[in-house]
C-alpha cells in the first residue's frame, strides 16, 4: 500500500464562493462551498488520483484490501470520516445536526459531531457555535418565527489557525468570509433552523428535537508538544474522531498504526511524504489516506497539517499523560 490521493468531490452551493482558486487549478465554474475530499458516502465517494489504485473508487479499494486500507478495528461496512473544505462566501444556514441513535432512526444516517479549522479569515468573520446563556428552546421557536434568531446565537470571531468543535444537537453556523477544513462523523444530515430567508427548505421540528442548549461552543485550545523539526498539539479527542494538529519546520517521522487509518490534510505550506517504496507531495489544501498497513512514513518540508482519525481513545490519553506527567 501507498499514501492515497484523492479527485476532489466540488458541491456548488447558494452561499459559495471562488476562494479554493486561490490553491486549487481544477475548481468549476459556480458559486462553489464545499469540496469533499475524503469520501465514502451515498451522496459522494472519492476517487483515487495516484499510484496503482489510479481511478479506483474509495469503497471499492476498501472491498478488495480491507484492513491493509482501514485497519483491523475499523468497521468495513461503514466508512467512519467525512473530510471537506468549505468556503463560505456568505453566511450559511443556522442549523444542527442529530445524534446516532435520532439520525438512525429517522434518517437511515449516522449522526454528525464535527470540528472545524480555519484556514483563512476576513477581518470581522465570525463563527456560530451554541447558544447565548439565556436562550431556551421556546425564545428559540419564537426567535425563529419572528427572524429574530440572531441575539441568541453565541458567535465568535475566528482568524486563520481557529479551531472549534460542533457536537450533535448543537446549533452552529459558519459565517461569511470563512474558510474551514472539517473532519466529521460521515453523513450528509442537516437540518436547517434559519436561512435568512433564501427560499430553501427548513427542518425546525426536527430541529427542536434534536437541539441541545447545554452544549456551549468556543475555541479550542489543545495541549501542544515541543519536538526537534516540530510541534504537535492535540486539539479533539473522541469516539468519534481525534484531531491533532501538526506544524512541521524540518520532518517528522511516525508509523502507521494496523488498527486503523490516518487522513493527513494541508492547511498551510507543502511537504513530501517518505515511506519504503517511494515518495508523495502533500500540498496546501489537499488530503492523503495513510492506509493502516503503510508502515514507516517521514513528513518533510515547511508544512502545517491536520492528522484525524478514529481513535483507541485510551491509547492517546495515555499518550497525552506521558507529556505532562512529572
Amino acid at each position: 500500500m501507498y499514501p492515497l490521493k484523492f479527485k476532489h468531490l466540488y458541491y456548488e452551493k447558494i452561499w459559495g464562493g471562488r476562494d479554493l482558486e486561490k490553491f486549487r487549478k481544477d475548481l468549476p465554474e459556480g458559486s462553489i462551498g464545499e469540496s469533499w475530499d475524503v469520501a465514502c458516502h451515498k451522496n459522494g465517494t472519492s476517487v483515487i488520483s495516484n499510484g496503482e489504485f489510479k481511478g479506483k473508487r474509495l469503497n471499492d479499494l476498501i472491498k478488495e484490501k480491507e484492513s491493509e486500507v482501514i485497519g483491523t478495528k475499523i468497521k468495513k461496512e461503514w466508512f467512519p470520516l467525512l473530510i471537506k473544505l468549505i468556503n463560505a462566501k456568505s453566511d450559511l444556514s443556522v442549523q444542527v445536526h442529530p445524534n446516532d441513535e435520532y439520525a438512525k432512526k429517522v434518517e437511515n444516517d449516522m449522526g454528525k459531531t464535527e470540528v472545524w479549522y480555519v484556514i483563512d479569515a476576513e477581518d470581522g468573520a465570525a463563527l456560530v457555535v451554541g447558544t447565548t446563556e439565556n436562550c431556551t428552546k421556546e425564545l428559540l421557536k419564537e426567535g425563529i418565527e419572528t427572524g429574530k434568531l440572531d441575539k441568541y446565537m453565541n458567535k465568535i470571531p475566528v482568524k486563520k489557525g481557529d479551531v472549534c468543535l460542533v457536537r450533535s444537537g448543537m446549533i452552529h453556523a459558519i459565517g461569511g468570509g470563512v474558510t474551514v477544513a472539517e473532519i466529521q462523523q460521515n453523513s450528509d444530515t442537516t437540518y436547517r433552523v434559519y436561512d435568512y430567508n433564501r427560499g430553501r427548505e427548513l427542518h425546525v421540528k426536527k430541529a427542536l428535537d434534536v437541539i441541545d442548549l447545554n452544549l456551549k461552543g468556543k475555541k479550542s485550545k489543545g495541549v501542544k508538544v515541543i519536538r526537534d523539526g516540530y510541534e504537535k498539539t492535540y486539539f479533539c479527542l473522541g469516539r468519534d474522531f481525534s484531531l491533532e494538529i501538526y506544524d512541521v519546520s524540518d520532518k517528522v517521522s511516525e508509523t502507521s498504526d494496523e488498527e486503523r487509518f490516518y487522513i493527513l490534510t494541508c492547511v498551510d505550506g507543502f511537504g513530501e511524504i517518505s515511506y519504503k517504496e517511494g515518495k508523495e507531495k502533500i500540498e496546501f489544501g489537499e488530503s492523503v489516506l495513510i492506509p493502516a498497513s503503510l508502515g514507516e512514513y517521514t513528513v518533510e518540508g515547511k508544512i502545517k497539517f491536520i492528522k484525524s482519525y478514529v481513535p483507541d481513545v485510551n491509547k492517546v490519553k495515555c499518550e497525552i499523560l506521558e507529556e505532562i506527567s512529572y
